[in-house]
């Protein structure tokens, strides 16, 4: 896990290092604003902790550009400023998270974990099979990274089969995962519904394929 450090202080940055490797973190360490630019459009990071007054530069700035970029790397702003106003700024301004200066090692670590573990859940909730993209918590699906509307019973199949991709899911696993209080046999011709019209809106031919006499499976 790759970690950037950008600190204009030479002494802070030294301990910010020493205290990040004792915990197994890599890092990168740029001493300002133009060697923070040329670090970041080289490498991908899984956290950033950003001084706001850098010597070359503002680390505000700094964040609007990255964010305007679309690089969306969770931000740690560390700062001496502690003013409400200055808290909330630097929020609005694309940051994850404000910690002001003086802090405790024991703090900062937390605080880093908490992003991270963000960022984990949040990378894992997208589900991606070809040019197919779900997204488990908005509930969202995309193709070719367009928007498209599925009902809750079309999003919930496409969902099951997404997360089992190579297994064959029978129509009564199926049925009872999108009608679970009350499925019985007798529904077993609404899967086939919901698979044609899913289908059809994924237009996507051969991506859910049957199984002759057992139900159907998405190939990964």
């Amino acid at each position: 896990m790759n970690l950037l450090i950008i600190e204009d202080d030479k002494l802070t940055a030294k301990q910010l290092i020493q205290l990040l490797k004792s915990e197994k973190y890599k890092c990168d360490f740029a001493n300002g604003y133009i060697q923070a630019k040329e670090l970041v459009d080289k490498n991908t990071y899984a956290l950033i902790l950003l001084d706001w007054n850098l010597g070359d530069g503002d680390g505000l700035i700094f964040l609007k550009e990255i964010r305007e970029l679309d690089i969306n790397t969770p931000v740690l702003m560390l700062s001496a400023n502690s003013e409400i106003e200055d808290r909330v700024t630097v929020l609005d301004s694309g940051a994850d998270d404000y910690l002001c200066k003086p802090y405790s090692s024991v703090e900062l670590l937390a605080r880093m974990r908490a992003l991270l573990r963000r960022e984990s859940s949040e990378k894992t909730s997208i589900i991606e099979i070809a040019n197919i993209k779900l997204n488990t918590l908005s509930r969202e699906v995309f193709i070719d990274e367009k928007n498209v509307q599925l009902t809750t019973s079309e999003f919930d199949l496409l969902e099951l089969f997404m997360q089992n991709p190579n297994k064959v899911l029978t129509r009564y696993q199926l049925g009872e995962h999108i009608n679970k209080n009350n499925y019985t046999l007798k529904h077993s011709n609404l899967v086939d519904v919901h698979i044609k019209n899913l289908r059809k809106k994924l237009n996507q031919k051969d991506f859910i394929k049957n199984v002759r006499g057992v139900g159907y499976k998405v190939e990964k």
